[in-house]
């Protein structure tokens, strides 16, 4: 996983073309579990981490994908998004 950017409220991250941004019936590891995992090491939480997706992109396409970090920075990412 590539991040490009991260602060307290938002992390953009490069994602990969043929890589699933968010669970579906192949329950394979998604690129938000990829993120969540980065976070409880990053930050040694022991329990569930939260990351909000705004937007996703689809399987075969590459590109940038901003997650929320908290529920207000995904309450404001909704908000540019809609």
């Amino acid at each position: 996983m590539e991040i490009l950017y991260e602060d307290n409220h938002i992390i953009a991250v490069n994602k990969a073309c043929g890589e699933l941004v968010q669970s579906d019936i192949t329950d394979e590891r998604t690129l938000v579990d990829e993120v969540k995992d980065y976070l409880k090491v990053k930050y040694n939480k022991p329990g569930n981490v939260f990351v909000g997706l705004p937007h996703r992109l689809d399987r075969p396409t590459s590109g940038i994908v901003l997650l929320a970090k908290t529920g207000k920075a995904l309450e404001r990412l909704n908000m540019m998004f809609s």
